[in-house]
């Protein structure tokens, strides 16, 4: 690199080895994104588009990047990044219909603006939360090491987006692991109003790089050749070397944040400043001076792209407008088949079933699935424990799966937290077994890169408690991803959850309901070890986002029949644990109690009891006993079966009474059953509070000592 200032560098070119051809047809990649602006502007002056995020002084780094790495490679863009999109070879037509939320757009309809991705073009995109996708970028970078593939990873980020915990995760991450990623900064000197100076305290981005002992380089973002040379020189240099790189990109936003943010908070000399460095303008001056452009085939290139900008938007306005049908919208929300396995065998069409199948009749390689759902002890299998259960689903994944990732922390050697993982290290390596840093966000994420790749991931909680620093992730990429832009995510995450062991408030939460709502998630939660086993490796084959919970307080107290050949259940096909003689038309008093993980054992005990036990006016009461087994799907058939046969219902969860499965459950059964019911629907659950650590007050909290007062209410009617 020259010795010449930052600054210096915006304006001076070095030709090097560089054809005259290889010149023009950077000019072309560079004006391109220009032209793209400026129509855009003008449109929106129109009224004929809504919004638009200029990256107009910036082109240079989306351009220099894009041209730099291989077209296997990924990159990660933000919303400024039009010529990393450009670069890439994708229509504008196609471009121009995304904008405007055409049905033929990439989303089709779904999304605005940069937030999707196209595998074709290996372009992943952004979400507004601007962050998370360095995680995405650790992930992608990891399968290519991996696999032993010499690649190369390119993630964006903005100077303010680098406050971001996401983005200390994704570097640290990348830097433990040296993963061959390169995070490129584009420092304009505001995050949207907010200047530098109110952003970070640090004179330049490379001196970050030092504290995560990584290297760290600094370019004349205004500079295509520059950007262009240096970011081909480090991407050969971590294709054979794989580690992490900082790039400080230095250039200016010469527009708002987005259009109608305005710029008066940006003082009017620096415009006049950086408008002198304007990487177009200047790159096409050095190319006139030079002799390698002229002025007529300037011309023909601006009239070129012009011509065919006009030509797509003409098409693209003329497109229909997407129209909303539920079954349509519905149905891209998950992944329900897919053709090949990661190792690209064949896979049979019926194994992905579609969200609320309840028969599955081959695992993924064909063979076909015991249906053992209801009675697995009829088999004379063995008993394990809960924990062994899942630890043999996972064993039988590992080898199943050679695509596999297991990522979490202290899950390596020692094991994880409750030794589900004890000696994996021996047996599938560190690679696939991964210790991670304390940095839920940026393993999910990674996670994420991993299943974009065509690989498998699975992270587990330490307690499901600490899922909240992996929510954005979660919620806003995981389940969004395969509507927004038909990418699947293939996570498992699983999540030791619940109270009973004197934990406390943070580490005893029933947190499932905040994934229940969440579209395109899978929410399960076994309640014994044959189901645990089996559901287990269900979400394993399944290409979609699966919270798989597990309630530590079972994990070596539970214990039941478990087969140890590999089996699978279906999700969304709920167990009768215990089946009512009675129905509503008979004379004993009949009721349902439906319920899921602890709940089965808390309505099991107490079902077992009732010889010692009757209502006020001594008759007896039969209960039916319904396990969810998954909450996403949910079988509202077996519900509304057993509603009708008994007419009386008690929902009963763990998790607190207010927000919680039950209010849902409740509502579902009104709607559905109101004609069968001779009582109110009557929940029980935990108090609206913290679960408390101390165990007297513990037990106060959890709603098992309040279910024979609300079977005497029930049954009362």
């Amino acid at each position: 690199m020259s010795t010449l200032t930052t600054e210096d560098r915006q304006l001076h070119f070095e030709r090097g080895t560089h054809s005259d051809e290889f010149l023009i047809s950077t000019y072309e990649n560079l004006v391109r994104p220009r032209i793209i602006e400026e129509k855009m502007l003008s449109l929106l002056r129109q009224g004929k588009i809504s919004k638009w995020f200029s990256g107009i002084g910036q082109e240079a780094i989306s351009v220099g990047a894009a041209m730099a790495l291989h077209p296997e490679e990924y990159i990660l863009p933000m919303h400024r990044n039009l010529g990393v999109f450009t670069t890439r070879g994708m229509p504008f037509r196609k471009l121009f219909a995304q904008w405007q939320g055409k049905a033929t757009g990439y989303s089709k309809g779904r999304e605005r603006s940069f937030h999707f991705g196209s595998q074709e073009h290996k372009v992943v995109g952004m979400i507004s939360h601007l962050g998370p996708q360095l995680g995405i970028a650790d992930g992608i970078a990891l399968a290519h090491k991996l696999k032993k593939e010499q690649r190369c990873t390119i993630v964006f980020t903005g100077d303010g987006a680098t406050s971001e915990g996401d983005f200390h995760e994704a570097v640290n991450v990348a830097a433990v692991w040296d993963l061959p990623v390169l995070f490129i900064i584009e420092n304009n000197g505001y995050g949207l109003s907010t200047p530098s100076s109110e952003q970070f305290r640090m004179k330049s981005f490379v001196d970050k790089a030092i504290g995560y002992g990584i290297e760290g380089v600094q370019l004349a973002g205004n500079n295509i050749l520059e950007v262009y040379n240096n970011i081909a020189r480090l991407a050969d240099s971590i294709r054979e070397n794989p580690r992490p790189i900082l790039v400080e990109c230095i250039t200016f936003r010469m527009r708002g944040h987005e259009e109608a943010s305005g710029t008066k908070y940006v003082p009017k000399e620096l415009f006049e400043v950086w408008g002198k460095k304007d990487p177009v303008a200047n790159y096409e001056a050095w190319l006139l001076k030079t002799g390698v452009l002229t002025i007529a085939k300037r011309d023909a290139i601006r009239v070129g792209i012009k011509e065919g900008i006009e030509e797509d938007i003409k098409h693209a306005f003329e497109e229909p407008e997407p129209v909303p049908v539920e079954t349509t919208e519905l149905a891209d929300v998950y992944a329900s088949t897919r053709s090949v396995d990661p190792q690209g065998r064949p896979i049979p069409a019926d194994v992905y079933a579609t969200v609320g199948a309840s028969t599955r009749s081959v695992d993924p390689q064909g063979r076909p699935i015991p249906d053992l759902a209801n009675d697995p002890s009829a088999t004379g299998a063995p008993e394990k424990r809960l924990i062994d259960a899942i630890q043999e689903a996972m064993a039988h994944s590992m080898e199943r799966h050679p695509d596999l990732v297991l990522m979490g922390q202290d899950i390596a050697e020692y094991g994880g937290a409750f030794k589900i993982t004890e000696g994996f290290v021996e047996r599938f390596g560190k690679e696939r077994v991964r210790n991670t840093p304390l940095c839920e966000s940026a393993i999910v994420g990674a996670a994420y890169g991993l299943s974009v790749k065509g690989m498998k991931a699975m992270m587990e909680m330490q307690f499901a408690d600490f899922v909240s620093e992996g929510m954005t992730q979660i919620c806003n990429v995981l389940a969004k991803s395969h509507y927004r832009w038909g990418q699947n995510a293939d996570v498992v995450i699983r999540m030791p959850t619940g109270a009973g062991v004197g934990a406390g408030p943070f580490h005893s939460q029933s947190n499932e309901m905040w994934f229940v709502k969440t579209p395109g998630l899978k929410v399960v939660y076994p309640s014994n070890p044959y189901d645990a086993k089996g559901l287990l490796m269900t979400a394993f084959d399944d290409p979609n986002p699966v919270m798989f919970f597990e309630h530590k307080a079972m994990y070596r107290s539970i214990t039941g029949p478990v087969p140890s050949e590999p089996y699978g259940i279906p999700f969304g096909k709920a167990r009768i644990v215990r089946e009512a003689s009675a129905t509503r038309h008979d004379s004993p008093v009949s009721l349902s109690i439906i319920t899921y993980g602890m709940g089965v054992h808390w309505a099991t005990e107490l079902a077992a009891g009732l010889a010692d036990r009757s209502t006020d006016d001594g008759g007896p009461i039969d209960i039916e006993i319904i396990d969810l087994r998954t909450l996403v799907p949910l079988d509202v058939d077996a519900i509304i079966a057993s509603v009708k046969k008994t007419g009386k219902v008690i929902v009963l969860h763990e998790d607190t009474l207010t927000g919680g499965f039950g209010g849902e459950l409740s509502a579902l059964i009104n709607e559905h059953c109101f004609d069968h019911l001779d009582a109110p629907v009557v929940r029980v659950a935990s108090w609206d509070t913290p679960v408390p650590f101390a165990i007297p007050l513990e037990k106060g909290f959890l709603p098992n000592g309040r279910l024979w007062e609300a079977v005497e209410r029930l049954a009362g009617y």
